[in-house]
């Protein structure tokens, strides 16, 4: 994908160091940060420099690699391991890409041990891509089929950012929307805004300028009423973790669109790469939800009239703030889970088929 006509992954390896871009500075500055320590991953993905389940699972991978340059004894990056899974809770792919990593440097002496975590690190992240460009082919032909039967814009709306920027490269939501994009389908994509962070309009808004595709940001309530006037043809999000019954834990108000979708028969797919489901949950009662700073929802980042960053207070100063950052969306809402080896029913049925080997 692209930033002003160059192509980037989120997130590379040079010279003993792990680069990533500052998610937290865009969209009014685009600056690539330096990773040289396991600490400076735990707090890139803690503070949301990195952000998105498959991003966090690969910087985790990474935060690894950096462990082994400053200590490859055993006790060290078991305990760095620990502290990288515990750095943000709800995604799934943190924990799995640590266990992945930790598993293939078991009984591994310490000569061998940094080749093969990076050969490692990189496996994680060419095979998010490649999932991804793959949940892209297979969602496109949902957006062909409603194209081909209204013969004009396919409006698709999204929540939260699961573009290319929550992964290694073409996202999960929007990699269907991409390879349409570059097909010919003219298409439109209405941005949630996603409070309090604003991810879609700072970055989902951002990433679809670059590609130039149309795109509208609204506020997060409004997606009801354009269902209602039937301006919306389908739904696509990401997930952070979806169990193997079907439910979808995702961003904060993706259950709400999930219900507005349903009451106006409007299709509701959610796009994962497999790392994303969690087989050994089975009540979504027990998924971890992360409670953020309420800062966040109490604070605004903008720019000035001066073109200068500014943070300010929005809320009154006595006013208490609760920041759930995730909500989980029942299988029962779903239309289908659009993955790398194809489109299933959001049920236990459906990924045990699609995932039987």
């Amino acid at each position: 994908m692209r930033i002003q006509g160059k192509e980037y992954r989120t997130i590379w390896y040079e010279d003993k160091i792990v680069k990533i871009i500052d998610q937290t500075k865009l969209p009014h500055q685009f600056i690539i940060k330096d990773l040289k320590s396991v600490k400076d991953a735990i707090n890139a993905i803690k503070f949301m420099e990195v952000r998105g389940a498959p991003l966090i699972g690969a910087t985790a991978a990474y935060g690894i690699v950096l462990a082994i340059h400053e200590n490859n004894s055993k006790e060290f990056i078991s305990k760095c391991s620990e502290e990288l899974i515990k750095s943000r809770p709800t995604a799934i792919n943190l924990k799995w890409a640590v266990d992945r990593m930790m598993k293939n440097l078991s009984g591994i002496n310490s000569d061998q041990i940094l080749d093969i975590a990076l050969k490692e690190a990189k496996e994680i992240c060419d095979e998010d891509e490649k999932f991804c460009e793959n949940i892209g082919i297979k969602g496109l032909r949902i957006i062909e089929e409603i194209y081909n039967k209204k013969k004009s814009t396919v409006n698709i709306l999204t929540h939260c950012n699961a573009g290319w920027l929550a992964t290694i490269n073409w996202g999960t939501a929007t990699s269907p929307i991409y390879h349409a994009h570059k097909k010919g389908i003219p298409v439109h994509v209405w941005v949630d805004e996603t409070r309090p962070r604003n991810q879609g309009a700072n970055l989902t808004s951002y990433e679809l300028n670059e590609e130039e595709i149309p795109n509208t940001i609204i506020a997060d309530n409004t997606g009801g009423i354009l269902m209602q006037r039937g301006q919306v043809d389908m739904c696509i999000v990401g997930t952070d973790r979806t169990l193997s019954n079907g439910d979808v834990c995702n961003k904060i108000g993706t259950y709400l669109k999930a219900l507005a979708a349903h009451d106006n028969n409007v299709p509701f797919y959610v796009a994962l790469p497999s790392s994303t489901i969690d087989w050994n949950i089975k009540d979504a009662k027990d998924i971890p939800i992360e409670e953020r700073n309420s800062e966040e929802l109490s604070y605004v980042e903008g720019v000035d009239e001066n073109n200068k960053v500014k943070k300010v207070l929005i809320y009154p100063k006595k006013s208490k703030a609760m920041n759930l950052a995730f909500d989980v969306t029942p299988a029962k809402y779903v239309t289908g889970l659009i993955t790398e080896r194809g489109i299933s029913d959001a049920s236990s049925k459906g990924l045990k088929e699609l995932f039987k080997n």
